[in-house]
């Protein structure tokens, strides 16, 4: 049986070794990037990396600090590298984002980034069925109704993400999340322009072309893909000793 967790964590080490001294580095939200932040900061401690790190969610800030990684709130300059986790990765390198919530600050960070790699584990590259994994939409709280009832008419099954609570999950932003249960999709560059275009739609979380390149955690090491117009090419396989 795979072991997730380890592959997770095997895609994060070896993504965490292109972060140099100098760097200005976007950090993701999510379980793989847990893995990645404690890397980074294994290596402020140990190997005296200096870095300076925009985060993407308070949650992952807060991790920042507690590993000693020194932490902007924001830069005019070009973030040289983000790192990130996905919920799923399409054929041509496209990314479904936002399961942890995140999605409009990981977009800014990555949009504003010289290089974003990503990191998964096996189970995140559905080049066939990209789209079964729910497509989060962040959407404001004023009218939000019929802003649901608006993305009801691109896709039926769209919901209201809630909390543990029985609330509307609030993001960092202070809005809300729509999950749209897409089940396949072929068109992810018309689907966000399609989206966006409507009214109290703030993000969609779908990354085109934004990618570079993908690491595929293994229980043995690491897959390394680069993302090329034709597709994912594989470019190197890392075996952990």
């Amino acid at each position: 049986m795979a072991d997730y967790e380890k592959q997770k964590m095997n895609a994060a080490i070896k993504a965490a070794e292109y972060v140099r001294s100098g760097m200005i580095v976007g950090l993701g939200t999510g379980t793989t990037s847990y893995y990645l932040i404690n890397e980074i900061g294994r290596r402020v401690r140990e190997e005296g990396l200096k870095i300076r790190a925009v985060c993407t969610s308070r949650r992952t800030e807060d991790l920042a600090k507690q590993n000693g990684i020194e932490v902007i709130q924001g830069t005019k300059d070009q973030i040289d590298l983000t790192i990130d986790g996905a919920d799923q990765v399409g054929m041509y390198g496209t990314l479904i984002k936002g399961g942890g919530g995140a999605l409009l600050r990981e977009k800014i960070v990555a949009y504003n980034s010289k290089e974003m790699y990503v990191i998964v584990d096996s189970r995140k590259i559905e080049a066939a069925h990209f789209g079964s994994f729910p497509l989060p939409v962040e959407i404001v709280p004023f009218m939000h109704m019929r802003t649901l009832e608006n993305l009801r008419g691109i896709c039926t099954q769209t919901d209201l993400r809630m909390n543990e609570k029985g609330e509307p999950f609030v993001t960092d932003n202070g809005n809300y999340i729509a999950d749209m249960h897409m089940g396949m999709i072929d068109d992810p560059i018309n689907l966000e322009r399609s989206l966006k275009s409507i009214p109290g739609v703030v993000e969609v979380g779908l990354f085109n072309g934004i990618a570079k390149r993908i690491f595929e955690g293994t229980d043995e090491g690491c897959n390394i893909y680069s993302i090329t117009n034709s597709g994912i090419k594989k470019e190197e396989v890392y075996f952990d000793p």
